[in-house]
């Protein structure tokens, strides 16, 4: 009975020792950047605009909302 009165203590060491494991046991990949490689833009393709209309509330109207 004692293990469930300290169960959210032992899930926070369980934690921190899986999170602590993963972290040290993992591999960082190098990063491989290909400068030479050009940049594949096509100039006939627009960016999409959304233009959005709409006034704007006044205080008064504001005010009324809340």
């Amino acid at each position: 009975m004692k293990a469930l009165k300290h169960m959210e203590v032992i899930f926070v060491a369980a934690a921190a020792i899986a999170l602590g494991t993963s972290y040290f046991t993992t591999e960082t990949k190098p990063l491989l950047v290909a400068a030479d490689r050009p940049l594949f833009v096509h100039p006939d393709v627009k960016m999409p605009v959304v233009t959005i209309a709409a006034k704007r509330l006044t205080t008064a109207e504001k005010q009324a909302l809340i």
